[in-house]
């Protein structure tokens, strides 16, 4: 699953990750330690002129035909049936994103009981996309999103069975286009960096959705992998 995740990226490097347009180059974030869902978050979509196209939205997707705000958990989507379910099937026919991110966060159980949480990411905390889908629903007038995710892979299950998609940057254009088949698009999803992956410990604070500051990312906790 993905439950938070981390942008800590410089704009211009979020912007180099993408083809975005050069009016997003003036613009600068602050470093997001614990994104979490419900939050308004950036994605990127395919635009109306076949450019990509960034726009914001709730991390929680409200399908097109929701009348009230779902009570349900869609911040996640199995990418394994988010085809047929009813919140994610308009969406994954035509509504594909991608969500930029440098890293996320997977917890376990302490031996005191308590939830240690891990930072993963890739090897030099390189930023990367996890595959999302995205929504716009016009009786809310709320503009939304939903992380896929997968069967964890190495070395993912050491901490959980389900990690989130990450694509690799070849697989953007063909995810992000509404022309890419159901199957074909799917099929993309198992191009991801297995293996790739590092992990480590990071202090409790991040447990709170509340916390905004840095939890030790640069600093190994005892039981770094």
């Amino acid at each position: 699953m993905c439950g938070r995740f981390t942008q800590m990226m410089e704009w211009a490097e979020l912007v180099r990750l993408y083809r975005l347009a050069d009016k997003w180059y003036g613009r600068n974030t602050p470093a997001r330690y614990n994104v979490a869902p419900t939050q308004t978050v950036p994605f990127v979509h395919q635009g109306g002129d076949g450019e990509q196209e960034l726009s914001e939205g709730r991390w929680w997707l409200v399908p097109f035909w929701a009348k009230e705000m779902p009570k349900h958990p869609t911040f996640n989507a199995r990418s394994e049936e988010a085809d047929v379910k009813s919140s994610f099937k308009d969406s994954f026919k035509a509504k594909r994103c991608l969500v930029p991110a440098d890293g996320f966060y997977e917890w376990t159980k302490g031996e005191d009981g308590g939830k240690d949480p891990w930072f993963i990411h890739l090897p030099d905390r390189k930023p990367f996309s996890f595959a999302g889908l995205w929504a716009y629903n016009k009786t809310l007038d709320v503009i939304s999103c939903t992380i896929l995710t997968m069967a964890a892979g190495d070395p993912m299950r050491q901490l959980h069975d389900r990690q989130p998609v990450i694509l690799a940057p070849e697989a953007y254009d063909a995810w992000l286009s509404p022309d890419t088949s159901t199957p074909d698009a799917k099929s993309l999803l198992q191009r991801y960096p297995d293996g790739d992956l590092r992990f480590h410990r990071v202090s409790r604070d991040i447990n709170s959705s509340k916390f905004e500051g840095d939890p030790g990312i640069n600093v190994a906790f005892a039981g770094a992998k």
